[in-house]
């Protein structure tokens, strides 16, 4: 089984296999949130406030850690191939999520890649087809090497 998400979605997929990563074989997460205690200092983030509450409050600090993906990464678990991405100039969710979430994974022993564009926006392709696609193409060999040719 896979998982794959962007942004929101990308939240989605990371918290899904930190929670369960004995369920997925491969993940791929593009520009997604992983860091939901500390989102709010970076780029829009601050914005997000009334969707997904404050971390600076207690009562909502708790909620948020108990499925933030970057807080629950531990140690001695065995997680699923990831494919992370992210652009360099997105002005929504900030690239260091990426980062972050990508280095904590290879600090763990964890088999993990990320690719940063260089493409402008928050999709990472500033409306180029050709970008699009091969982001497209990037994620689907990634998804298909993990899952069908280790079959």
């Amino acid at each position: 089984l896979g998982v794959m998400g962007a942004s929101q979605g990308g939240l989605l997929a990371a918290g899904a296999f930190v929670e369960n990563p004995d369920l997925f074989n491969a993940v791929s997460a593009q520009v997604p949130l992983t860091d939901m205690l500390r989102y709010t200092r970076l780029s829009a983030g601050a914005s997000w406030i009334a969707e997904y509450g404050d971390p600076a409050d207690p009562e909502h600090h708790a909620a948020l850690a108990a499925y933030s993906p970057y807080q629950r990464l531990q140690a001695g678990v065995r997680y699923p191939a990831t494919l992370v991405t992210t652009s360099s100039s997105d002005d929504r969710v900030h690239p260091g999520h990426a980062r972050k979430f990508t280095a904590r994974l290879g600090e763990l022993g964890q088999p993990v890649l990320l690719y940063q564009s260089d493409a402008g926006g928050h999709s990472g392709q500033g409306g180029d087809m050709r970008q699009l696609a091969a982001e497209v193409a990037r994620v689907t060999v990634f998804l298909y090497q993990q899952l069908m040719d280790a079959a």
